[in-house]
């Protein structure tokens, strides 16, 4: 696990997730903690460091730390939210 400070202040806990043979998702946890509604993701291709055995995993640990700090803003800028159940537009 790490910490990432994004540009408003709050400092998420990054985590690696479902690594593959080739890419894996990066779990941003809000700092609240109180529900995964305000996490967010981002998918990371790793060119170059694939397995050789597609039934192989790459290591999370060897990824997160092959991360460096501009790595994790370009990827917190494209990441979604985890929760899509959420009004984006307040109906009244």
């Amino acid at each position: 696990m790490r910490e990432y400070r994004s540009p408003d202040g709050l400092t998420w806990k990054v985590m690696v997730k479902l690594p593959s043979h080739s890419s894996a998702m990066l779990a941003f946890q809000h700092p609240d903690g109180r529900s995964s509604a305000g996490d967010r993701y981002a998918w990371l291709n790793v060119a170059g460091a694939t397995a050789l055995n597609p039934r192989e995993r790459l290591s999370a640990t060897t990824l997160m730390e092959s991360l460096t700090d501009a790595d994790l803003a370009r990827l917190f800028r494209r990441s979604m939210g985890v929760s899509g159940n959420r009004d984006l537009i307040h109906m009244t």
